[in-house]
């Protein structure tokens, strides 16, 4: 019987050229904008396999792309410094809270019920739907507490702000009241900044700009965005616009 053929020397890759290579963008010529593992290997005469145990052992991920922002506030530390210093160490016998705006909100109704899960089936619904109109969301986040103050308006002027923000006092009478939120130009307007004046247990405090982040309602838009999104039934469009209570209550 003759021998088995040799398969010869395995192929030596080289993992930096791999790394260098992925760190650099692809031709023009590919029409993409980040590399497969495939295309790679393609690209380099290499296995895909070859390549993807590379970028795990490297911890690359060519796919994932987060966004970062620059704020250009001249005053950025000193807000920072306002803003947490509230949230770490808040005045004794004050309330601290936090107001924003979710505008836009769509109210939608789906043009069929939804269909409930059930085993090995997903929950189901059209993929047409209805519209009712929009609203804003105005809410004010107690921090000591997680306590919400709600209010629906169809617009968003400093009218409406100004209106919740007498709302957001009302809820808390005679203490002092601290009030966190963004550079939107509403909530500096001369009406406002007049009942400010009338009004001195209210100081407001801003976040800095591009820094809306820091603003802890932003945290519970962020919940109620996640458990209401898509959940439109077909039950009206004047529940649907109120569609987020059952979420601020809770």
């Amino acid at each position: 019987m003759s021998a088995p053929a040799s398969r010869g020397r395995p192929p030596v890759i080289d993992d930096l050229a791999v790394v260098v290579a992925t760190l650099a963008a692809p031709p023009e010529s590919l029409g993409v904008t980040h590399w497969s593992a495939r295309l790679l290997g393609k690209h380099l005469g290499i296995s895909f396999a070859s390549v993807a145990r590379i970028w795990r052992e490297h911890d690359l991920k060519p796919w994932k792309r987060e966004t970062f922002k620059f704020s250009t506030d001249p005053e950025l530390d000193a807000k920072v410094r306002d803003v947490v210093g509230l949230y770490l160490n808040p005045p004794d016998k004050a309330v601290v809270v936090c107001i924003d705006e979710k505008t836009q909100i769509q109210a939608l109704d789906r043009t069929a019920p939804i269909l409930p899960m059930r085993a090995g089936l997903p929950e189901k619904a059209t993929h047409d739907y209805l519209r009712h109109g929009t609203t804003s969301l105005f809410a004010a986040l107690e921090v000591a507490t997680g306590t919400v103050t709600d209010a629906c308006y169809q617009r968003h002027t400093h009218a409406e702000f100004l209106d919740f923000l007498k709302l957001v006092a009302k809820a808390y009478p005679q203490v002092r009241l601290h009030v966190v939120a963004d550079n939107y130009a509403t909530h500096k307007h001369p009406k406002v900044k007049n009942w400010l004046a009338k009004n001195p247990r209210v100081t407001m405090h801003f976040t800095p700009t591009s820094g809306s982040w820091m603003n802890m309602v932003e945290i519970f838009f962020g919940i109620i965005t996640r458990q209401e999104s898509g959940s439109g039934g077909g039950s009206g469009g004047g529940q649907r616009l109120g569609g987020a209570q059952p979420g601020i209550d809770q």
